[in-house]
C-alpha cells in the first residue's frame, strides 16, 4: 500500500462516519471516566472492546482496499476487541489505576493526535482523528496498562499494531510517531508480565 491509498481509505472512512466517530467519542471518554473515578472498573475495557470491534469492520471491513487490511489488520481489531470484552466480564473487579506519569504522557499525546496531524499538514477528511486504528489502540495500550490483571495475547497483539507505527516514516503519517510511542509502552508492559509470570512458575 502507499501512501495515496493509506490517506485515501482515511479520507474516505471519515467522510462517511464522522457522526458515528462523535458518538464512539464521548462512549469511550465517558467509561474512561467511569473506570478512573472506580464506579464502574469494567467499562474501560467494554468501550474498547466495542470500539475495537467497530475499526475493525468499520475502517478496515467496509473501507480497506488492500489485502494487508483484510487479511492482517482486520482479523487483528477483531481478535482485541473480543479480548477486551471477554476481560470486562472475566475480570469485572479489576480497578483501572490513576496513570502514572508515563501513562499520562502517552494519554496526552493520545488527545493530541487529530492537531498533530493538522500541524504537519493534514485537513479532514484526509486527516487522523481519534476513532482510528492507530490512535483507538494507542489509547487501549496506555489504558489497559492502568489494569492490575493482564491478558498477555491482547498486550502483544496491540503491541505488533503499535510497532507498525515505524510505518509513519514511510506515508507520512508523522503522527503515527504517538503509535509507535506506545507500542514500546506496549513491549515494556509484555515483558513484565512475561516476568511475572515466570516469578509464579
Amino acid at each position: 500500500m502507499d501512501a495515496y491509498t493509506f490517506w485515501n481509505v482515511i479520507g474516505n472512512y471519515n467522510e462517511h462516519t464522522l457522526i458515528i466517530q462523535i458518538i464512539l467519542l464521548v462512549f469511550v471518554l465517558t467509561a474512561l471516566v467511569l473506570s478512573y473515578s472506580k464506579k464502574t472498573n469494567w467499562a474501560a475495557k467494554f468501550a474498547l472492546g466495542i470500539v475495537n470491534l467497530y475499526i475493525g469492520i468499520a475502517f478496515f471491513a467496509l473501507f480497506g482496499t488492500e489485502p494487508i487490511q483484510f487479511f492482517f489488520a482486520l482479523p487483528l481489531f477483531l481478535l482485541c476487541g473480543i479480548l477486551f470484552l471477554y476481560e470486562a466480564w472475566h475480570n469485572h473487579d479489576d480497578i483501572l489505576q490513576i496513570p502514572n506519569v508515563l501513562q499520562v504522557a502517552l494519554l496526552s499525546l493520545y488527545g493530541l493526535y487529530p492537531l498533530v496531524s493538522v500541524i504537519f499538514g493534514n485537513s479532514f477528511p484526509q486527516m487522523v482523528t481519534y476513532i482510528m486504528p492507530c490512535p483507538i489502540i494507542s489509547l487501549s495500550i496506555v489504558v489497559y496498562g492502568g489494569y492490575q490483571r493482564k491478558n498477555r495475547l491482547l498486550i502483544f497483539l496491540m503491541t505488533i499494531w503499535g510497532l507498525t507505527g515505524i510505518k509513519s516514516l514511510f506515508f507520512n503519517a508523522y503522527e503515527d510517531l504517538i503509535l509507535l510511542a506506545c507500542g514500546i509502552y506496549g513491549i515494556m508492559m509484555f515483558t513484565t508480565e512475561v516476568k511475572r509470570s515466570k516469578k509464579k512458575q
